[in-house]
């Protein structure tokens, strides 16, 4: 019996001990890590909140960029490191909702190794084509691919994510026969479309926004379920091809058995940056719509998505290259 005591007593003293360090959260610099390299959409997001919550925490807040395999070489550190707090893994759609249906040989699982802080943000794609390719509109890229299958060339921020799916995706509801060119990350895909190496990209807008204004590309649809306030002229997918609507987010999440209360502070210091008027402003006019809701909320979302992708993945047989 003495023994149970001491068992009680310890486990007693751990969650004490836990209690205290939460209360205290944070006393050293927080990571945040992203699978992908700098200057993607998730970066800028991140790169904007994350002095806002440092002065808020008075702590740094420093963005720990991992990139590789679509976002798996991060995801893996984070389910791997301590869960107190100090390293959080900021994703996207496509690291939380369907790389785990598309690749069977994880060494770590969303569900399992991950706890829920927030649903960060929100944006539509946007199709971007190299100004050499002759075609303004969705119609006239259905024909222009159409004319020359297994020639058209699209660009991804990597295998599996949601550029990838999303044009894949496209492929199947418009009858074409476009092909993929895997990158590690946005910038580079982005890079190569701007340089004429691909004819085209499903990207986010904040990614591709400033290259449309220096003429550089051209953005000739979105995917959302409404236009983009940042490109008011610029017709939705679903104009053309009804019923075709993607929109990406990015997720806060860190280590299983993270303390309840570290959660929910990180959560609201999201929340209190993100809604800076200052930070709205920014994100906006990129094509970023501010969410930062609960843990709770952000699990249940989850949930729904990991299996409405799932779904998807199945009925079109799509398969990791």
């Amino acid at each position: 019996m003495r023994y149970l005591y001491k068992a009680v007593a310890a486990t007693a003293m751990a969650l004490a001990a836990a209690s205290a360090a939460a209360a205290d959260f944070p006393t050293r610099p927080i990571r945040i890590v992203i699978g992908f390299p700098p200057g993607g959409a998730i970066d800028t997001i991140a790169r904007t909140i994350a002095p806002r919550m440092a002065e808020s925490m008075g702590q740094s807040v420093l963005i720990d960029n991992r990139p590789g395999a679509g976002g798996v070489i991060g995801t893996q550190a984070v389910a791997r490191a301590e869960p107190d707090g100090y390293t959080v893994f900021m994703g996207t759609m496509g690291n939380f909702a369907i790389t785990p249906s598309l690749m069977t040989n994880l060494t770590f699982s969303i569900e399992k190794d991950f706890d829920p802080v927030t649903l960060v943000a929100s944006s539509g794609f946007v199709i971007y084509v190299n100004p050499k390719v002759p075609v303004n509109t969705v119609d006239e890229l259905v024909a222009y691919a159409r004319e020359r299958p297994g020639q058209v060339h699209f660009s991804s921020s990597g295998n599996g994510g949601l550029p990838h799916m999303a044009a894949e995706m496209f492929n199947s509801a418009a009858g074409v026969e476009m092909v993929h060119v895997p990158y590690k990350g946005s910038s580079p895909s982005i890079n190569d479309l701007v340089a004429g190496q691909v004819q085209l990209t499903f990207e986010a807008a904040a990614i591709g926004i400033p290259f449309v204004q220096a003429g550089r590309l051209r953005a000739i649809a979105t995917t959302g379920e409404q236009r983009l306030a940042a490109l008011p002229d610029v017709p939705t997918v679903n104009e053309t091809l009804p019923g075709f609507v993607v929109t990406n987010w990015f997720g806060m999440a860190v280590p299983a058995g993270t303390p309840p209360a570290v959660i929910d502070r990180l959560q609201q210091e999201v929340h209190k940056a993100i809604y800076l008027p200052e930070v709205q402003a920014t994100l906006q006019a990129q094509g970023v719509e501010p969410v930062a809701d609960s843990p709770q909320a952000f699990a249940s979302f989850l949930h729904e998505e990991t299996e409405r992708w799932a779904k998807v993945i199945k009925d079109a047989d799509i398969k990791m290259e």
